[in-house]
């Protein structure tokens, strides 16, 4: 089974920076890890790889930086990596996202499966993985919390919306967004990390895809802006009350009714 799975490289932590002008996270000497999603996503492929065979392919797409999670990918037991990197694709949003890495696939050759984790910790849009498989015109399910092959060859999963545990059969290639808890992730070997010390990383920029239109692509191939970034205001209010127990109760059932609450009885 040839696996394609997508990763990303986010902020290790939610005090990251934004560029006030450009509402971008500046990921610039911000310490960062390979997005938690996608850790099941690697862990799922590599569970796949051992029952039925195959290979397994990492992309990712980001700065020459995001390197570093296709050489984790590689300390986890991936094949192959692929970093889709060129200033021109910086800024995208999710629909130039999934386009890129759509143009990056197709330079890839033929796969049976691609994988994707739930939704990114930076982002949490959840979004890209669907609309790339829109982009590819491939069957997706997202959500999935279990995955096997049905003895027609399909992929089986089980999924949730809601309330509702759903089983359904997929035929091939097709995406599959991944849910957190479906495995446990193993932690990167340290000696498949000396190993692949020298493996080398693929890399394409916008001069390597099939479009190399940039109207597509980054900031110019995003419909969407963000208009404004900023800290919501913290500012906590404390008291400390000293009295009867009767007194307490009755400052703080003013208090309640002063924002418009009532005793219902």
């Amino acid at each position: 089974m040839n696996i394609i799975v997508c990763i990303k490289q986010v902020p290790a932590s939610s005090q990251t920076q934004v560029d006030p002008d450009t509402g971008l996270l500046l990921r610039a000497g911000a310490e960062s890890r390979m997005n938690p999603y996608d850790l099941f996503a690697v862990e799922m492929a590599l569970q796949l790889r051992q029952r039925y065979g195959g290979r397994i392919t990492a992309i990712t797409m980001g700065p020459p930086q995001a390197e570093a999670v296709i050489r984790e990918s590689y300390a986890l037991g991936a094949d192959d990596g692929v970093l889709v990197t060129d200033r021109r694709f910086a800024g995208a949003d999710v629909l130039a996202t999934s386009y890129t890495l759509y143009q990056a696939i197709r330079c890839l050759g033929g796969y049976d499966l691609v994988l994707c984790g739930k939704q990114t910790t930076d982002g949490d849009t959840a979004q890209v993985g669907p609309e790339l498989a829109e982009r590819l015109n491939i069957p997706s399910v997202a959500n999935v919390s279990s995955i096997w092959l049905d003895e027609g060859g399909r992929m089986a999963v089980t999924y949730e919306i809601g309330e509702y545990v759903i089983n359904a059969r997929i035929t091939r290639p097709c995406l599959i967004c991944i849910d957190k808890d479906i495995n446990t992730p193993r932690l990167p070997s340290y000696v498949k990390r000396k190993a692949t010390a020298g493996r080398p990383i693929r890399l394409l920029t916008l001069e390597d895809l099939p479009d190399k239109e940039q109207g597509h692509y980054g900031l110019d191939g995003s419909p969407t802006h963000v208009e404004r970034v900023f800290q919501p205001e913290n500012e906590p209010i404390h008291e400390v009350w000293r009295g009867s127990p009767k007194d307490m109760a009755e400052r703080l059932l003013s208090i309640v009714t002063s924002y418009g609450l009532r005793d219902t009885g």
